[in-house]
């Protein structure tokens, strides 16, 4: 990259609701597509999935004897109940003979000379799915904007679905330049947009921002490095010269020299050239942005673990903040702030959000410790 001719400033750190407010309003889905049911691993669904009723009839579920229910009343292993037909064997998946409602164990039947007589009670339904147990045609097994689970792949398969309509945005990831840590923040974005159900392209290092802006593979672009003032930062000002420039400088620590802008439609983040700051730019921008290109409505809900803090964090009000925190002895331990030193994010277990309208939290006040990619 060619050495800036003016030095990129931030008047301002623009707030971090602010900047989130512009990713929701400008950030669009991108065009749905239709795939095999075994690539939807983490992709987000772009209309509701939707599977016949299934089973049609009855079926057993476990082995044994089918029956009808009430002929068992009162029956118990030192008073058998004469059941009023020989039941008929059954094995699972097969389905009930008509006038039978349950599957009794094999146990719980004795057969002698051809009288048949009930060990034990059984209810209606036991052993029994019911006709459109698996599976209801007018209730959806996942619904669009949802991320699919390797679980729930498994059970549209097994529901006979085998193509699903997604939404899996084309990220291409920048690093600007080839330092050791620039590289490895980029492959850490990358591996994460897969993983959310993107589809990730690393560049090689020191490509052309202009290059990658101009390019129209990508429903988004990632860059990673040349935000600051240094004599060699010049992301910002390409990205001004290119498209459109709307933030530098976030409310966000670690992070604050990160920008977003736009070419045409398409979202440009700008991450930091350290590491701590360009993944704390990630997970709390970076991801808003890709959920919105997604559609996907169910990050909210991924798993963090309560615990209570195990001494005081200070955070400046204005500011939000990315804390990385391990855990000891059931509780959240703080390991930085401000800068997070690479030993910290090796060693800690996850990360805690401190809000910008937050002076921080009090030592044991109950936190939410989200994992790291």
């Amino acid at each position: 990259m060619a050495v800036s001719e003016a030095i990129q400033t931030i008047s301002r750190l623009t707030p971090l609701a602010d900047v989130l407010t512009i990713v929701d309003a400008e950030v669009k889905p991108v065009t749905q597509r239709t795939i095999d049911v075994t690539a939807g691993a983490g992709r987000a669904l772009a209309a509701d999935a939707m599977a016949p009723a299934r089973p049609a009839s009855a079926l057993a579920l476990q082995d044994g004897w089918a029956l009808a229910a009430d002929e068992t009343l009162g029956a118990g292993a030192y008073a058998p109940s004469l059941l009023l037909r020989t039941p008929s064997r059954i094995e699972v998946g097969q389905s009930l003979p008509a006038g039978t409602d349950s599957v009794a164990p094999i146990d719980a039947v004795k057969v002698v000379g051809g009288r048949a007589e009930a060990l034990a009670v059984i209810n209606p339904g036991d052993g029994v799915l019911a006709a459109g147990g698996d599976s209801d045609s007018a209730i959806p097994l996942r619904r669009a904007g949802e991320r699919l689970r390797m679980t729930d792949l498994a059970s549209f398969s097994a529901a006979g679905i085998a193509r699903i309509t997604v939404r899996e945005p084309r990220v291409r990831v920048l690093p600007v330049r080839g330092s050791g840590i620039i590289s490895a923040a980029a492959r850490l974005v990358t591996a994460d947009i897969e993983r959310r159900g993107g589809i990730a392209r690393l560049d090689d290092s020191g490509r052309g921002l202009d290059v990658a802006m101009a390019a129209e593979s990508a429903d988004a672009i990632v860059a990673i490095g040349g935000t600051g003032s240094g004599r060699n930062d010049g992301s910002v000002q390409t990205l001004i010269r290119e498209g459109r420039l709307a933030v530098h400088g976030m409310g966000l620590t670690p992070g604050e020299t990160a920008a977003l802008g736009f070419v045409g439609a398409r979202p440009v983040l700008l991450l930091p050239g350290r590491l701590d700051a360009a993944l704390s730019v990630w997970l709390v921008i970076g991801r808003r942005l890709l959920d919105r290109l997604a559609a996907a409505k169910n990050s909210e809900n991924e798993p963090m673990e309560v615990l209570t803090l195990a001494r005081k964090v200070t955070s400046t009000v204005g500011l939000a903040e990315v804390v990385p925190v391990r855990r000891n002895a059931g509780q959240a331990e703080p390991l930085a702030t401000k800068y997070l030193p690479l030993s910290s994010l090796a060693r800690s277990d996850g990360w805690i959000f401190v809000p910008a309208e937050s002076e921080g939290y009090s030592g044991g006040s109950a936190v939410q410790v989200r994992p790291w990619p």
